[in-house]
């Protein structure tokens, strides 16, 4: 399976958008995709985990990437851990592929 094919899986279509599984590490040298793992899609965010600092983070770097306003993109689950459920409304799930896609490393 390809990391584009493993992508797929982690992004699950909603009747008002879609809801993305994600993995991530704060504190890292830069805010960007590092990959694709059997439980989410893995988010580096240089934000440290301190008073919400990374969980805000990893959702302006995904408003960005999905060209949606801030509001849109919600944090649903993990707001104390790793692991993330974030929901991004008016967005589908094969949109968010296509602009996840790209910017996966090789």
């Amino acid at each position: 399976m390809t990391p584009a094919e493993a992508l797929r899986s982690l992004v699950l279509a909603t009747p008002d958008g879609c809801v993305l599984a994600l993995i991530v590490s704060p504190r890292a040298g830069k805010t960007a995709v590092a990959g694709v793992a059997e439980e989410g899609l893995r988010l580096r965010v240089a934000a440290p985990p301190v008073e919400g600092a990374a969980n805000a983070a990893v959702l302006r770097f995904l408003a960005d990437v999905f060209d949606v306003p801030t509001s849109r993109v919600r944090l649903i689950g993990g707001e104390r851990g790793r692991r993330k459920r974030v929901a991004i409304a008016g967005l589908s799930a094969d949109d968010a592929v296509a602009r996840l896609a790209p910017l996966l490393p090789d």
